[in-house]
């Protein structure tokens, strides 16, 4: 008998019962798996890319939602909060994006049992098993994740879950201006022209549209929100012009079915499609872009930065100058960071494979997406799931209260609550249906 047959050794099935269930991404819908969590009395770490909480939703903050503070709350994290004696703000009150976060998601994430479980400023960088690429099988189930991270400081490190809630979103990881899905040719060159989408025109963004071209392309509800800020700039500062630029033959219907419950979002097509018959926007469709670069100012008082976008329009070549050029052509899922797991993604909106008949943007609006939750959020890598905004893909018709369900089914799962995690329950506003056929930005959020 050696001394290695004395030491007592811990089976990896036990060690994986050990470690925490990692969150990525503390948005709205990550903070609501940890309230799931934290309910059944699960182990969690969130891993934040952010210097705070809701990063993401306080870069469009002065942005105001769609749907009131009733579908914007998660079941869990209310109860968590009311019982530390948050009050919840007026149902049928429709908050902005920063209100989100003051009223909600900081008070959730200052809850003990969630902040003692958040790491801010931590960036996962991918994500695998521990000592296994993708092509490894055997005892695969049994072995912990390992997520590599980057701290605040630049070190780095690899972090061991027994399960991973992928909650980054897609905020960070917009479409391309090019219509082929690549970048525009010459991108790189007058990258500092352009804007992500939902800038904060009237407010930290002013100077930079004030008295100055600015071409909004992407034909969602993100750019209908910019080019209103836009018109309504126009009326103050001298100068200022509005292009709507689409790659469609015709301008997309960002308005949706009359009986839309969410008020604020029927009426912002029609606000739009007012403001272009009056010659307020210049509406440019048909135009699919593939290049961009620096223009030389054509006239005294132009600015002398100006950017073409270089294009094809009815089969032939164009070129749209302008000064400003606003991204608001949607988002995409960043999978780069997902590519040693074995996921099974739909080939068209790279959504799970099981969910995207479920959202497929050409036949379901935000409500008419049937309930769902880890049976249809499961891959071949078992006890990874990729939830909220990202859990759609590329399909823009995402409510964070179809997210708050994923979240609640997945924490039953990982509890063994099979019974729970299988009855799954949604009742969401009615709307039409959301148009992507040029490729626009979310409309249902």
């Amino acid at each position: 008998m050696t001394l290695l047959d004395l030491t007592p050794r811990t089976s990896r099935a036990s060690r994986l019962d050990t470690l925490p269930v990692a969150i990525i991404g503390a948005g709205p819908i990550g903070l609501a798996a940890a309230a799931h969590l934290t309910e059944r009395g699960i182990d969690f770490t969130i891993f934040e890319a952010g210097d705070e909480v809701g990063a993401s939703v306080r870069a469009w903050g002065h942005t105001r939602l769609f749907s009131p503070w009733e579908h914007l709350i998660d079941p869990a994290s209310g109860r968590l909060l009311e019982a530390s004696g948050w009050q919840a703000p007026p149902a049928s009150r429709i908050p902005t994006g920063a209100e989100l976060v003051s009223r909600y998601l900081t008070p959730l994430a200052q809850l003990d049992a969630i902040a003692s479980r958040t790491q801010t400023g931590t960036e996962v960088l991918a994500v695998t098993r521990e000592g296994m690429d993708r092509t490894r099988t055997r005892a695969r189930a049994v072995t912990p994740f390992a997520l590599r991270i980057r701290h605040a400081d630049g070190s780095i490190e690899d972090v061991p879950a027994r399960a991973v809630i992928d909650a980054s979103g897609t905020y960070r990881t917009p479409n391309s201006l090019g219509s082929s899905g690549l970048d525009p040719l010459g991108l790189g060159d007058v990258a500092d022209r352009i804007s992500p989408a939902l800038p904060d025109v009237p407010g930290r963004d002013r100077e930079r549209f004030a008295g100055r071209h600015t071409t909004v392309v992407g034909a969602g509800h993100s750019a209908a929100n910019t080019l209103l800020a836009l018109v309504k700039l126009a009326a103050e500062a001298p100068g200022t012009r509005v292009t709507w630029l689409i790659r469609n033959a015709r301008a997309a219907r960002v308005t949706t079915a009359p009986d839309d419950e969410l008020a604020g979002r029927a009426e912002l097509g029609g606000r739009v499609e007012e403001l272009v018959r009056s010659g307020a926007i210049d509406l440019v469709d048909g135009f699919e872009i593939v290049g961009a670069r620096r223009a030389a100012a054509e006239s005294q008082g132009e600015a002398d930065d100006a950017v073409e976008l270089v294009g094809l329009r009815r089969g032939e070549s164009v070129t749209h100058r302008t000064d400003e050029v606003v991204n608001a052509t949607g988002f995409r899922p960043d999978l780069g960071m997902l590519r040693e797991l074995r996921l099974e993604l739909d080939d068209i909106v790279e959504a799970p494979r099981r969910l995207a008949p479920l959202i497929d943007p050409n036949v379901h609006s935000c409500g008419t997406v049937e309930p769902h939750g880890f049976r249809e959020l499961t891959h071949p890598e078992q006890n990874f799931f990729i939830v909220g905004m990202k859990s759609y893909g590329r399909a823009p018709t995402f409510l964070l209260a179809t997210g708050y369900e994923q979240v609640r089914s997945v924490a039953a799962h990982l509890a063994g609550d099979t019974e729970s995690a299988l009855q799954v329950a949604l009742t969401l506003p009615t709307t039409g249906v959301c148009s992507t056929d040029i490729g626009g930005g979310a409309c249902c959020t």
